[in-house]
């Protein structure tokens, strides 16, 4: 595995089957690929025009990496000057009606805690399908349809 060659022989390379707006016909036969798989594959990524596509690659995995051309891909907030805030992960902190002691301690807080905030939603943790706390702190709480443990 050390050696890049082979590497290559073991675990193959990517193949570019659209380079620079153009579809690399050779590859597509090399890699025994249809027009019709790599618009289905295409599709898969949100691109539904051909013309759009500045790059496709086949990955090893067989998964199709796309880089759209730069006047087709889509505005993010750098190029719009603008700071976006961080929201971290959010943690389950009530699955199926079990409190998730572990995730309540990870994030510096108790049952009580807990117990207030699901209160809100006028119902207990025991009641709730799942309980998550977002990284801005917001919780999301839905309660079980079916009947309380």
């Amino acid at each position: 595995m050390k050696s890049l060659r082979c590497r290559e022989i073991l675990c193959g390379k990517p193949s570019i089957l659209i380079y620079r707006g153009k579809i690399d016909e050779q590859v597509l036969i090399r890699e025994s690929f249809t027009i019709n798989e790599l618009q289905e594959r295409l599709r898969g990524n949100n691109i539904f025009d051909l013309g759009e596509v500045e790059y496709a690659i086949l990955e090893t995995s067989g998964q199709i990496t796309v880089i759209p051309k730069p006047e087709k891909r889509g505005v993010t907030l750098e190029d719009m000057n603008i700071k976006a805030e961080y929201s971290g992960l959010p943690y389950d902190l009530v699955i199926d009606g079990v409190i998730l002691e572990d995730n309540l301690h990870k994030i510096s807080k108790d049952k009580k805690w807990l117990e207030k905030e699901v209160g809100k939603f006028n119902m207990k943790p025991e009641e709730a399908l799942v309980v998550t706390l977002n990284g801005n702190g917001e919780i999301y709480c839905q309660k079980r349809m079916g009947k309380v443990k």
